[in-house]
């Protein structure tokens, strides 16, 4: 009999036909692996010179039979219901038959990965020291007359997260001793630790079969199957899961059980572990350009460590140069005002009575009144927006202008110190008790009467000196992570030191400090003539630049209040707000506005990002229920079911006309630059975005697409115009180029990286409507959700499975419920980075990470 092969094979590989003929039954157990002649010997029996064709797949070491049927060159006559009966397999004998082209060393190596009850890293030196004698320390802890009871088995193993599967290990483990016991001594747990740590890939698959085998049979029904779905879900917290667990126990035992005998046994579940990967790879994300990355990863890495470090060192100045050169600028005046001031007072008559602490107190106080008016200009929004559109972005990073405002702040406290400590405990007390004839050289300074300590302190300098560094020591404080994130936790009242709200209030004592600081600087000892007397030169133009920024505020937020067109109660603590579209109110995809409620508080402004297009008609942003405020806000805008409250999941559109009476008035202050607002100057962009930080890629993504359906119709619009009408021809030229001009970037790739089930939830709807509009495949989307175990964990092994299967067949995931496939565990950057370069080696890519904060 001959035989004509079609193998499909890898990307490395080439395909072929091959035709060979098919050795005597006799001789047929030394030829193509152990399966294959007998899978072929039923084909011979009736004619033996019929042509078949044999689809064959190959990957790496891996061999897996597709199909067999009849060549369609030599078709074959014969009576269809003998054939039926002598020469078909049954189903389930052709998956045997795939499982055995599988079962070799490399897949069974992939799918050991995927079963892991212990730990990622655990080898046979780890049991036998470190691992057991952990163990075997928590059953000293917890065991009861020597003996361990089963609720306490997960945690006693290191799975106190997931105490119900590991009962579940448990029972299995029990089962196979034929017995039945809640209670196990530390020989029998010694035992199954051995068991569950075994490297064996076999060993793993049998206990992971034990587990769903509940009766010992040997066979595994649906309603197990139902069971262990349920018992992984719960270990992961995913309980929306749970609900549609009796549905992907159909859709198992649809792919294993064919033939409906209602039952599956340890060798279909060993062919859905082996044949993981095939399953993975029909279960693609949204687009289809992932298909292209190169599957030869990481394989050229640099041996040499001079070329390492100078290419980490290239990277590391490319990234930085602009912080480093405003940082070394600032560094170097501060050190140039110091060292000014320093020599200054060195030569004066002054510095023979109190020393080098009165130098060095005053080259602070230079330093001091520098960056008391520099702390200012980074919180000048509206002029860092102005100047993000400017060529100064090329050499300024308006990105970190809060960091730079904080690393001003802690120069500012440094500062304080050195000031006040060299003032209260070394001039001062070197002033009081200096010698008759060393005060005679400022006694002038002094109305000729030696002062007091006492007199020092409560004169105008010590009085305003004193009170700014209990303004600012309060602001400081309150300012940092701990307090404004309510990280540290103070019983009542004093919990109200901590939140945004403490940040928020305190930071206005700073108008007070500003105040103090003038009168400081103007009641100086040793100077007397006015422009001597700097400090409100130093913070007039930048005092007067934050009041002007602040008055506009005002004014605007007031000619911008804004309707309520719908608000949407969102799963996962998340609520979004549609408003009408203030007149002239034009910003950019990225940009951030600032939202005020008067009903809750006349002074709090809070900070959102935009998630409308620029393209669209209304305003939307997306607001997490983090505090009280954004609590609140939630509570006067869905409170008695107003008419613009509903619940649903977060989508572009579909807002409606309302009933604006009764509603809460709300005052929108913006638009604001951000860093994501320059993403149209890439060609292809990264966008990560965490949890609610994820929402101003909203706005990005939906204006790449409206950029590239307007850019597709004025190209249309472009090749129908008359070309008789020079006008018609000029306006369609200008309008193409400016398309052209502003649609750089040709594709985006969206990483939504999460740790909440429930953010699934209200991403659903801006997912599915993103698929909808991305026609043309530019957007890769991916999400991760860190919460549920990483694959490869056995908590989670089943529940990959299931999300393969269902995203193979369907085409939806079973976590988003949308197309696009949730992944576990965190994504490893190396290799998104490595595959996005091979794909675009000559295209720029933009990354923007945001993430949520307070």
């Amino acid at each position: 009999m001959q035989l004509k092969s079609f193998l499909r094979s890898s990307p490395s590989s080439s395909n072929y036909i091959r035709h060979f003929d098919i050795p005597d039954a006799e001789t047929s157990e030394h030829v193509g692996g152990s399966m294959l002649p007998i899978l072929l010997n039923n084909l011979q029996r009736d004619n033996d010179r019929d042509l078949v064709e044999v689809t064959l797949e190959m990957d790496n070491n891996s061999l897996v039979l597709c199909s067999v049927k009849p060549s369609p060159e030599h078709k074959i006559y014969r009576d269809d219901h003998h054939h039926f009966h002598q020469n078909q397999m049954t189903t389930r004998e052709e998956m045997k038959s795939k499982l055995e082209l599988v079962r070799n060393k490399s897949s069974a190596q992939r799918a050991l990965g995927g079963l892991r009850f212990i730990s990622k890293t655990t080898g046979e030196s780890d049991i036998n020291d470190d691992l057991w004698g952990k163990v075997e320390t928590r059953f000293n802890d917890l065991a009861k007359d020597g003996l361990l009871a089963r609720e306490d088995f997960g945690e006693c193993i290191g799975m106190e997260d997931s105490k119900e599967f590991a009962v579940g290990i448990f029972d299995a483990l029990v089962r196979r001793r034929r017995q039945k016991m809640a209670k196990i001594s530390i020989a029998e747990l010694h035992e199954f630790w051995l068991q569950i740590s075994d490297q064996s890939f076999h060993a793993r698959l049998q206990i992971f079969f034990d587990m769903a085998d509940s009766n010992g049979d040997g066979r595994i029904t649906k309603e197990e199957v139902q069971e262990l779905i349920m018992l992984s879900a719960s270990a992961n917290k995913l309980s929306k899961l749970k609900e549609s667990a009796a549905e992907y126990a159909s859709l198992i035992m649809e792919e294993l059980d064919p033939d409906g005998l209602g039952y599956i046994e340890l060798w279909q579940l060993e062919t859905l572990l082996l044949q993981r990967d095939n399953y993975m790879s029909y279960s693609r994300p949204l687009s289809t350009m992932s298909v292209d990355w190169s599957p030869n990863l990481g394989t050229s890495k640099a041996n040499n460590i001079v070329k390492k470090a100078s290419s980490a060192l290239k990277c590391i100045v490319l990234e930085n140069w602009q912080r480093g050169w405003i940082l070394l600028l600032w560094l170097s005046a501060m050190i140039g005002l110091f060292t000014w001031k320093f020599m200054e007072y060195r030569q004066m008559e002054a510095f023979q009575v109190m020393g080098y602490c009165l130098a060095t107190a005053k080259g602070a106080a230079e330093t001091l009144k520098f960056n008391m008016a520099l702390i200012l200009l980074p919180v000048c929004r509206n002029i860092l927006t102005r100047l993000r559109s400017t060529r100064a972005r090329i050499l300024i990073p308006f990105d970190d202008n809060i960091n730079f405002h904080k690393i001003i702040a802690h120069a500012i406290a440094v500062g304080i110190i050195v000031h006040a400590a060299n003032h209260l405990a070394c001039d001062f007390p070197h002033l009081v008790n200096s010698s008759p004839e060393k005060f005679a050289l400022v006694a002038s300074d002094f109305d000729k009467l030696k002062p007091s300590y006492k007199s020092l302190l409560t004169g105008v300098e010590g009085i305003t000196g004193i009170s700014m560094v209990i303004l600012m020591t309060i602001a400081f404080i309150l300012a940092t992570r701990r307090f404004r994130r309510s990280i540290l936790k103070l019983p009542p009242p004093l919990n109200r030191l901590t939140g945004f709200n403490a940040f928020w209030y305190s930071h206005h004592l700073l108008a007070l400090v500003y105040i103090l600081l003038l009168l400081h600087g103007t009641f100086l000892f040793f100077v007397h003539k006015w422009y001597q007397k700097t400090t409100w030169m130093y913070i007039s133009i930048p005092l007067i630049l934050y009041i002007a920024e602040r008055t506009l505020r005002t004014w605007r937020s007031e000619d911008h209040a804004v309707k309520i067109l719908k608000v949407s109660v969102l799963p996962g603590d998340v609520f979004s707000l549609i408003m009408s579209k203030p007149a002239g109110f034009k910003y950019k995809s990225g940009q951030y506005i600032f939202l005020q409620c008067p009903t809750i508080s006349s002074f709090e402004w809070h900070p959102f990002s935009i998630t409308s297009a620029p393209g669209d008609d209304y305003l939307s942003v997306h607001i997490r229920i983090v505090g009280d405020w954004t609590k609140e806000l939630k509570r006067v805008f869905t409170e008695d079911q107003s008419p613009a409250c509903v619940v649903a999941r977060a989508k572009f559109e579909e807002h409606e006309n309302v009933d604006h009476r009764g509603l809460p008035q709300l005052l929108v202050d913006g638009p604001y630059g951000a860093p994501a607002q320059d993403y149209q100057k890439y060609d292809i962009l990264l966008l990560v975005g965490l949890g609610i930080g994820a929402t101003p890629f909203i706005s990005i993504l939906k204006d790449l697409l409206n950029n590239t359906r307007a850019h597709c119709n004025d190209s249309n619009t472009e090749t129908s115009a008359s070309d008789n009408s020079w006008t018609s021809f000029v306006s369609s030229t200008t309008a193409s180029s400016v398309k052209k001009k502003s649609q750089r970037t040709r594709s985006a790739y969206f990483y939504w990286v999460t740790r909440e089930p429930g953010s699934l939830e209200w991403f659903k709807g801006v997912m599915n409507e993103v698929a909808e509009m991305d026609h043309k495949g530019q957007i890769e989307m991916h999400n991760y959700l860190t919460s549920v175990y990483e694959e490869g964990d056995a908590r989670s092994a089943l529940i990959t499975m299931v999300q393969a299967l269902n995203h193979a067949k369907h085409g939806v995931d079973i976590l988003s419920g949308t197309r696009v496939r949730t992944h576990f565990a965190r994504p490893k950057w190396v290799e998104v980075f490595k595959r996005i370069a091979m794909k675009h080696p000559y295209s720029t890519v933009g990354k923007e990470f945001l993430q949520s904060q307070l």
